[in-house]
């Protein structure tokens, strides 16, 4: 029980930088940039999903929850969050080195991916166009934090704490039920050996804690489970990136219409590999 308050604290701690990071970045650009600069930052966006899945495969936590935040205020489009959320790896790339995977494996399913966000990315952009101009305001205004008042750094560190206490709640709810449900359960329920192991080892990869995708790597590495069921619930694992989403976006269409391209996505890739290969 210790060991998840414990985890629970250092996972929030990891996330906190990012948090700073991204809210100084969404203050400066609400207050200090001119029209002419927010206008060249808007017509960039169309190369979102590219930059976004590069950057979601690096081997960080955080990425997943700043894309969250961006997206919440209108700085990155539709299709580039779901491109960061299918790229990012969470615990995936330490786990697979420190079992001594081979550099060939590694990056196929980083180079794969990648390719899967920016192509999926791009499609979601080309189909979903809307237009917005970037406002930090409206995560002022659920905060309630006064930001056009304030000084930019601490308007930054009041959403910083107000999503940090709300993430280490999270993580602490979640630790818990896989506690008491326990790693090895839900080990068992993605052995199974059918089509329904795809949508499995989506939903488990949509967990967002790193037990998902420990829980997934290390089946695959001891050959427990396929390659396509492995990257099933990759795809899917985005840490914590869906929650802060629900916590920060007003707009629960977005929402739910992210989570269910993220999860088809993740189900019908991982039945195509194990079809293919």
């Amino acid at each position: 029980m210790l060991d998840v308050l414990l985890d629970s604290l250092l996972d929030t701690i990891k996330v906190i930088p990012y948090l700073v990071v991204t809210f100084l970045f969404l203050e400066f650009i609400e207050h200090k940039l001119s029209k002419k600069s927010k206008t060249v930052l808007e017509k960039n966006k169309k190369y979102g999903p590219v930059v976004g899945s590069v950057l979601g495969a690096l081997p960080q936590c955080g990425f997943g929850t700043m894309a969250a935040n961006l997206f919440s205020s209108h700085v990155i489009t539709l299709g580039t969050i779901v491109a960061i959320f299918l790229s990012t790896s969470d615990e995936m790339l330490p786990i697979m080195i420190s079992e001594k995977a081979s550099a060939v494996l590694l990056l196929k399913i980083i180079g794969f991916k990648v390719l899967v966000g920016i192509t999926v990315g791009i499609i979601i952009d080309l189909i979903y166009k809307k237009k917005d101009k970037e406002h930090i305001s409206e995560i002022c205004d659920h905060d309630d934090c006064h930001c056009d008042k304030e000084n930019i750094f601490i308007a930054s560190l009041i959403h910083t704490l107000k999503i940090s206490l709300f993430i280490l709640l999270a993580n602490v709810l979640i630790g818990l039920v896989i506690y008491f449900v326990g790693e090895d359960t839900i080990s068992n329920i993605l052995l199974s050996k059918n089509i329904f192991t795809y949508f499995l080892a989506s939903l488990v990869g949509l967990i967002p804690n790193c037990a998902s995708s420990v829980i997934i790597t290390e089946l695959y590495l001891s050959k427990m489970v396929t390659l396509g069921t492995m990257l099933s619930g990759l795809l899917t694992g985005s840490g914590l990136g869906i929650l802060i989403l629900f916590k920060t976006n007003k707009n629960m269409k977005e929402n739910l219409s992210i989570l269910s391209i993220i999860y088809l996505v993740g189900v019908i890739l991982g039945m195509l590999v194990d079809v293919i290969i």
